[in-house]
Protein backbone atom coordinates (compact mmCIF):
# COMPACT_ATOMS: atom_id res chain seq x y z
CA UNK A 1 0.00 0.00 0.00
CA UNK A 2 3.03 2.26 0.56
CA UNK A 3 4.60 1.71 -2.58
CA UNK A 4 1.03 2.77 -4.03
CA UNK A 5 0.67 5.49 -1.95
CA UNK A 6 4.80 6.65 -2.79
CA UNK A 7 3.66 6.54 -6.82
CA UNK A 8 0.40 8.35 -6.98
CA UNK A 9 2.12 11.14 -5.00
CA UNK A 10 5.37 11.10 -7.21
CA UNK A 11 2.97 11.58 -10.25
CA UNK A 12 0.80 13.84 -8.86
CA UNK A 13 3.69 16.17 -8.70
CA UNK A 14 5.15 15.06 -12.03
CA UNK A 15 1.76 16.23 -13.61
CA UNK A 16 1.57 19.26 -11.22
CA UNK A 17 5.53 20.35 -13.08
CA UNK A 18 3.86 19.66 -16.17
CA UNK A 19 0.44 21.22 -15.88
CA UNK A 20 2.98 24.64 -14.26
CA UNK A 21 5.21 24.16 -17.64
CA UNK A 22 2.01 23.91 -19.97
CA UNK A 23 1.60 27.96 -18.74
CA UNK A 24 4.40 28.44 -20.75
CA UNK A 25 4.88 26.07 -23.23
CA UNK A 26 1.90 26.21 -25.51
CA UNK A 27 2.24 22.11 -26.52
CA UNK A 28 1.47 21.54 -22.70
CA UNK A 29 -2.17 21.54 -21.59
CA UNK A 30 -2.31 22.71 -18.43
CA UNK A 31 -6.06 21.72 -17.44
CA UNK A 32 -5.69 18.16 -17.82
CA UNK A 33 -2.15 17.76 -15.75
CA UNK A 34 -3.59 19.80 -12.80
CA UNK A 35 -6.57 17.63 -12.81
CA UNK A 36 -4.64 14.56 -12.95
CA UNK A 37 -2.78 15.59 -9.86
CA UNK A 38 -5.17 16.13 -8.12
CA UNK A 39 -6.95 12.86 -8.55
CA UNK A 40 -3.49 11.93 -8.06
CA UNK A 41 -3.21 13.35 -4.86
CA UNK A 42 -6.78 12.77 -3.45
CA UNK A 43 -5.88 9.43 -3.81
CA UNK A 44 -2.93 9.45 -1.84
CA UNK A 45 -2.29 12.54 0.53
CA UNK A 46 -5.13 14.75 1.44
CA UNK A 47 -2.41 17.47 2.33
CA UNK A 48 -1.22 17.82 -1.32
CA UNK A 49 -5.04 17.72 -2.47
CA UNK A 50 -6.04 20.14 -0.23
CA UNK A 51 -2.40 22.55 -0.85
CA UNK A 52 -3.30 21.89 -4.54
CA UNK A 53 -7.18 23.42 -4.01
CA UNK A 54 -6.12 26.14 -1.96
CA UNK A 55 -3.37 27.30 -3.88
CA UNK A 56 -4.30 30.50 -5.85
CA UNK A 57 -3.76 29.71 -9.55
CA UNK A 58 -4.82 26.04 -9.67
CA UNK A 59 -7.65 25.80 -6.82
CA UNK A 60 -10.30 27.47 -8.69
CA UNK A 61 -9.19 25.35 -11.82
CA UNK A 62 -10.10 22.49 -10.08
CA UNK A 63 -12.55 23.68 -7.99
CA UNK A 64 -14.75 24.99 -11.10
CA UNK A 65 -14.05 21.20 -13.14
CA UNK A 66 -14.89 19.58 -10.41
CA UNK A 67 -18.29 21.24 -9.23
CA UNK A 68 -19.62 22.54 -13.04
CA UNK A 69 -17.76 20.34 -15.34
CA UNK A 70 -16.95 23.75 -16.71
CA UNK A 71 -14.23 26.66 -17.42
CA UNK A 72 -14.11 30.55 -16.90
CA UNK A 73 -14.22 32.72 -20.40
CA UNK A 74 -11.37 34.06 -19.24
CA UNK A 75 -9.81 31.29 -18.48
CA UNK A 76 -10.32 30.18 -22.57
CA UNK A 77 -9.96 33.42 -23.94
CA UNK A 78 -6.84 33.63 -22.19
CA UNK A 79 -5.28 30.32 -22.80
CA UNK A 80 -6.49 30.79 -26.59
CA UNK A 81 -4.56 34.23 -26.96
CA UNK A 82 -1.14 32.57 -25.33
CA UNK A 83 -1.54 29.92 -27.10
CA UNK A 84 -1.59 31.54 -30.07
CA UNK A 85 1.05 34.29 -29.59
CA UNK A 86 3.69 31.49 -28.52
CA UNK A 87 2.50 29.71 -31.57
CA UNK A 88 3.28 32.57 -34.15
CA UNK A 89 6.93 33.35 -32.30
CA UNK A 90 7.81 29.84 -32.26
CA UNK A 91 7.05 29.66 -36.22
CA UNK A 92 8.78 32.86 -36.78
CA UNK A 93 11.74 32.43 -34.82
CA UNK A 94 12.46 29.10 -33.77
CA UNK A 95 10.97 26.76 -36.18
CA UNK A 96 12.78 26.58 -39.68
CA UNK A 97 11.89 23.51 -40.96
CA UNK A 98 8.46 23.03 -42.83
CA UNK A 99 7.60 20.23 -41.00
CA UNK A 100 7.55 21.78 -37.87
CA UNK A 101 5.55 24.75 -38.87
CA UNK A 102 3.04 22.30 -39.92
CA UNK A 103 3.74 20.54 -36.72
CA UNK A 104 2.99 23.38 -34.40
CA UNK A 105 0.16 24.80 -36.34
CA UNK A 106 -1.73 21.39 -35.66
CA UNK A 107 -1.06 21.32 -32.11
CA UNK A 108 -2.36 24.79 -31.66
CA UNK A 109 -5.61 24.18 -33.60
CA UNK A 110 -5.93 21.14 -31.98
CA UNK A 111 -5.46 22.73 -28.37
CA UNK A 112 -7.82 25.51 -29.87
CA UNK A 113 -10.65 23.30 -30.34
CA UNK A 114 -10.42 21.44 -27.24
CA UNK A 115 -10.43 24.26 -25.17
CA UNK A 116 -13.11 26.15 -27.65
CA UNK A 117 -15.19 22.90 -27.15
CA UNK A 118 -15.19 22.60 -22.94
CA UNK A 119 -18.46 24.33 -21.46
CA UNK A 120 -17.84 27.89 -20.47
CA UNK A 121 -19.14 28.22 -16.86
CA UNK A 122 -21.14 31.08 -16.37
CA UNK A 123 -22.82 33.18 -13.48
CA UNK A 124 -26.62 31.33 -14.59
CA UNK A 125 -24.52 27.52 -14.09
CA UNK A 126 -23.21 28.86 -10.67
CA UNK A 127 -26.03 29.90 -9.40
CA UNK A 128 -28.20 26.81 -10.52
CA UNK A 129 -25.67 24.80 -8.77
CA UNK A 130 -25.81 26.50 -5.52
CA UNK A 131 -30.09 26.61 -6.02
CA UNK A 132 -30.12 23.06 -5.81
CA UNK A 133 -28.29 23.01 -2.45
CA UNK A 134 -25.46 21.55 -4.22
CA UNK A 135 -22.61 21.16 -1.65
CA UNK A 136 -19.73 23.90 -3.03
CA UNK A 137 -16.35 22.50 -4.22
CA UNK A 138 -17.41 18.69 -3.80
CA UNK A 139 -18.97 18.02 -7.03
CA UNK A 140 -21.27 16.41 -6.09
CA UNK A 141 -24.94 17.28 -4.51
CA UNK A 142 -26.19 16.83 -1.08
Amino acid sequence: MRIKQTLLVTAGFLALALGTLGIFLPILPTTPFVLLAAACFIRSSRRFYIRLIANPWFGPLVENYLTYRAVPWRTKVTAILMLWVLILISLLVFAEALWLRILLLLIALGVTTHLALLKTLSEEMKRDYQARGAVKGSGREK
